[in-house]
């Protein structure tokens, strides 16, 4: 289940940090990745990227059972843009079905740039 935390409005973009563990790696990839970017396509939002794709190789600092397959940045223009595509009915009927066909367990963790 999404949940979706009060963010402040209109400051700009997030990156959503993707932790998944596959249950079937070919749907995720092969079918959900491209059903997600055609969603995003019908729905005529622009600016969301793919800031990386890798594979886990190690846990280094983690709790024993937390093991991961790939980790995925993406980035969106705005958290309201992220919720808006989490809550169409374009991506509930053609992408989630196949996200969790694909998924044994996912952590979606909202980030924002720190000027530091």
């Amino acid at each position: 289940m999404i949940k979706f935390p009060e963010v402040p409005l209109g400051r700009g973009p997030v990156v959503m940090l993707n932790l998944v563990q596959f249950k079937d790696r070919s749907i995720y990839i092969n079918e959900y990745l491209p059903a997600f970017n055609k969603v995003i396509a019908e729905l005529g939002i622009e600016g969301v990227k793919v800031k990386f794709l890798g594979e886990v190789i190690s846990n280094v600092i983690a709790e024993e059972n937390e093991q991961w397959d790939e980790v995925l940045l993406v980035e969106y223009p705005s958290a309201e843009i992220f919720r808006s595509i989490a809550e169409s009915e374009q991506y509930q009927l053609k992408a989630n079905p196949l996200r969790i066909a694909g998924t044994a367990k996912l952590k979606l963790i909202m980030t924002r740039s720190i000027d530091y």
